[in-house]
């Protein structure tokens, strides 16, 4: 008597992947997070900026009915309600800033100047994100605005935008004076034998190295947004498209990486 054959189950293939997978488990973290989720969709937005460009300088203007153009409006038609999206899922946006301005009240950053730093900066999100709600509203024609005061309102949220920017290159360069003086005065003190029976130097260096590299990352981001912020706070801005698609999709990459640590 012949044995019995199991039933085919396709699925059985994700037994390739193990009995326990830490990258997917961490990948699904990453992507159930709403911050995860906007920068994959930033990335979307951003650098898809960058392949219209390439796809349109490949393409000359006497192909304007080539497979090519056809592909950039696709392209579009996908992008733009990435963006769309992106603005939406900020809706709560309010919500952990007035979080971190408890937190900071009773938590200050040791720097008085650090402090000041930030409190100008939460000023300036709680000007901004109210003002972008609005203007999304607008532009939606949810709430009765004339085309032109949506605009004038979006300028001005991308100005306060951009104020939060410059001011964190300020809160940047004072976190990198207070871990250089940590560093100078731990090694100081290891050089001298002047360590504490409870004290691990070399966790402590451990420490600093792991918030520098935070500090560049948050640079490299900042720096990616500053020209974009500068860009479209201005009524009339020669700022091509693609170079907003290049400073935002690298500053995607960055805060990809910032969010993929921060769910490990």
């Amino acid at each position: 008597m012949s044995a019995v054959k199991a039933p085919l189950n396709p699925l059985a293939i994700a037994k390739l992947l193990g009995p326990s997978n830490p990258t997917l488990d961490h990948l699904v973290r990453f992507l159930n997070s709403v911050r995860g989720t906007d920068k994959v969709l930033m990335f979307i937005q951003y650098w898809s900026k960058v392949l219209i460009w390439w796809l349109q300088f490949r393409s000359p203007a006497v192909k304007s009915v080539s497979g090519a153009l056809s592909l950039v409006n696709r392209i579009q038609n996908f992008a733009s309600p990435v963006s769309d999206f992106r603005i939406l899922l900020r809706y709560y946006g309010l919500l952990p800033l007035v979080q971190y301005m408890h937190h900071i009240e009773y938590n200050p950053p040791a720097s008085p100047v650090a402090l000041t730093i930030e409190r100008l900066q939460n000023w300036c999100n709680v000007i901004y994100y109210p003002l972008e709600h609005i203007y999304w509203l607008g532009a939606h024609q949810v709430i009765p605005i004339s085309q032109q005061k949506t605009d004038l309102i979006g300028m001005w949220s991308c100005r306060f935008w951009a104020a939060y920017v410059v001011l964190e290159y300020g809160r940047l360069a004072d976190q990198y004076l207070g871990l250089k003086s940590r560093e100078t005065s731990l090694l100081k003190r290891v050089k001298a034998g002047d360590i504490e029976q409870d004290e691990d130097p070399e966790a402590e260096m451990a420490s600093i190295k792991a918030e520098r590299n935070s500090m560049l990352i948050n640079a490299c981001i900042n720096t990616g947004y500053l020209p974009l912020t500068v860009h479209w706070s201005l009524a009339k801005s020669s700022f091509p498209d693609v170079l907003v698609g290049v400073f935002g999709g690298a500053a995607s990459i960055f805060q990809i990486y910032s969010a993929w640590k921060a769910t490990a």
